[in-house]
């Protein structure tokens, strides 16, 4: 099933679980919108419930792949299970989005 998204100029958001299962359909759409976007492409993961080293995968690739084309690839909203995978494979710091956290998770 492929993830719904809301894209409006250069921001998408993915509200569905980033796992095995989604991957290949999430891909696409992620790297459909870095090539449309101008500059930037803003990632929401809020709605993220789930994610998995398939999806972390598909981050490392979206992030490369904004470089290759001179772009830049910004998770702007993460969901509690994002921050989890990027703090167990320690990579908040190497993919460089500010990780905020709301108020009522702190």
């Amino acid at each position: 099933m492929p993830a719904r998204k809301k894209k409006t100029g250069d921001r998408i958001a993915i509200a569905e679980d980033m796992s095995i299962y989604n991957a290949a359909a999430q891909k696409q759409q992620l790297i459909d919108a870095l090539h449309h976007a101008a500059e930037r492409l803003e990632i929401d993961l809020s709605g993220v419930a789930e994610i998995d080293t398939a999806g972390f995968q598909l981050l490392m690739l979206v992030k490369r792949e904004a470089r290759r084309l001179g772009k830049e690839a910004q998770i702007i909203a993460h969901s509690e299970a994002v921050r989890d995978v990027l703090d167990f494979y320690n990579m908040a710091a190497e993919f460089g989005d500010p990780l905020l956290i709301p108020a009522n998770q702190a």
